[in-house]
């Protein structure tokens, strides 16, 4: 037994003597129909016509926002939550910072880091770590809570998964994070793409572990899986970003359970693979309902979980309701390791991907 399987096994989950080669070789959980909502949150005009849509045209902020079907009003500086002190990020400039950005736009490649405003950009990119973002950065996605563009995509670069290759091998990296924005316009949501991205790296960077953040497939989700366990990466993530009460506002066109499915099925079909979720807080959850959506990945065998505090990135978005103390932060971890989790990183500037390679020592 390796060692990151005795870790698995120290947490509950039962590791199988061999991964079966289709899903449709494992029992498959799909998600039930929504519940009927008893308060459902303000929902917009269907008489006002969003911006249209032209393929390669990202929309940010305003334009994006107003595509969701919750209407968010707009934050104002007579409403906006004051940051409190602990909430304090490294400038995002320096020379690392420069270069690191340069041989991104010279490999054609993006990063989740600038697209999605990440707060620890500077540390980061100042210690020359990235987490690289496949398949473009637009979205087919509306999410309230995240700053990357929403629109039409293009066409899928063929050569992305070897520049990714290249450039990893070049940075010589002990470990890269994958992911990639939602393509709800392939067949397999990208998952084939997800798979070319780690066999190349395998090849030309057989040092390295991968860990892909995932979307949900949403709709495709057996097809996706049925690629992705065909070469799975060394750890699975995928978010559920928030609690299920929140996704109608936060998440539309995903499902809290789809979500927790995708998690569990991957699980079953590659047992001996770590999987990760995170939540953020502070878009207007309670901590009962932070421990349920923890409680919910544990029955769910997600081993690894972060949380961190939602920062909002634009005034059209969806506010800040509350900031979370340190002392907080530390509770959750707390919570989340008696429960069963073999790591849990909980802090304001905590994001899936933040310190990802000393994280993923914990089960690797």
């Amino acid at each position: 037994m390796t060692t990151a399987q005795s870790k698995l096994a120290q947490i509950g989950v039962q590791v199988a003597p061999q991964k079966p080669r289709k899903l449709s070789d494992i029992a498959v959980v799909t998600a039930p129909a929504r519940p009927t909502r008893n308060t459902q949150p303000m929902v917009k005009d269907a008489s006002v016509r969003p911006v249209k849509l032209e393929r390669g045209v990202k929309l940010r902020g305003k334009d994006k926002i107003e595509r969701a079907p919750a209407k968010i009003e707009p934050t104002t500086p007579e409403n906006r939550l004051a940051k409190p002190s602990w909430i304090r990020a490294k400038f995002p400039g320096g020379k690392a910072v420069r270069d690191l950005k340069g041989t991104l736009r010279e490999s054609k490649l993006s990063s989740v880091c600038e697209e999605a405003n990440c707060p620890n950009l500077g540390e980061c990119f100042g210690k020359g770590v990235a987490s690289f973002m496949i398949m473009g950065a637009i979205c087919t996605r509306r999410c309230t809570f995240c700053a990357v563009g929403h629109g039409r995509p293009n066409i899928l670069d063929a050569d992305e998964p070897t520049n990714l290759a290249k450039t990893i091998a070049k940075m010589n990296l002990r470990h890269v994070v994958i992911t990639s924005v939602d393509r709800d316009d392939l067949r397999d949501g990208g998952a084939q793409h997800f798979v070319d991205c780690i066999n190349k790296i395998r090849l030309l960077a057989p040092k390295t572990s991968i860990e892909i953040l995932t979307p949900d497939f949403r709709g495709r989700e057996q097809r996706a899986l049925d690629i992705l366990i065909q070469s799975p990466p060394d750890i699975f993530n995928h978010n559920l970003e928030t609690t299920s009460r929140l996704y109608f506002e936060a998440r539309p066109g995903s499902d809290y359970q789809t979500s927790l499915d995708l998690l569990n099925n991957f699980k079953n079909a590659c047992p001996t693979v770590p999987t990760k979720s995170g939540i953020m807080v502070g878009l207007g959850e309670t901590d009962e309902e932070i421990y349920q959506v923890m409680q919910d990945m544990r029955k769910h065998q997600v081993n690894m979980l972060t949380i961190g505090q939602y920062l909002q990135p634009s005034s059209y978005h969806m506010p800040v309701k509350r900031y979370v103390s340190p002392e907080q932060f530390k509770e959750y971890e707390r919570i989340g390791l008696e429960m069963g989790f073999a790591h849990v990183a909980a802090g304001p500037l905590v994001r899936s991907s933040y310190f990802a390679d000393e994280y993923a020592k914990a089960v690797l």
